[in-house]
């Protein structure tokens, strides 16, 4: 099919030149990008991945005595599981993701 159509999208310039940057290292011209997307809408019928609100961190403050124990439980219970990650590492992945 003949590609004929033209597509107009504003988006902030850092996110276009970063996103840019990942498909021309991965040998990806953006029009293919944007076309793969598409066609990912159209075989998913919605978007191709998740859209939801990220989970915000508990807010102590405004939690009562019993739900403020009832975290620190769940806390300690996913210690003693080993879901958990130590801070070092955490810390180190930061830094490799924003280059710190």
């Amino acid at each position: 099919m003949t590609k004929s159509a033209n597509l107009y999208a504003r988006i902030e310039p850092e996110v276009k030149e970063e996103a840019e940057s990942i498909l021309a290292a991965l040998g990806i011209p953006v029009s293919n990008a944007i076309n793969m997307f598409y066609k990912q809408i159209i075989l998913q019928q919605g978007l191709p991945f998740e859209v939801k609100l990220p989970k915000r961190p508990v807010d102590e403050s405004r939690l009562s005595k019993a739900e403020f124990d009832a975290e620190l439980e769940k806390g300690y219970a996913d210690m003693k599981a080993g879901r958990m990650t130590p801070a070092a590492a955490v810390f180190s992945d930061i830094k490799k993701k924003y280059h710190v």
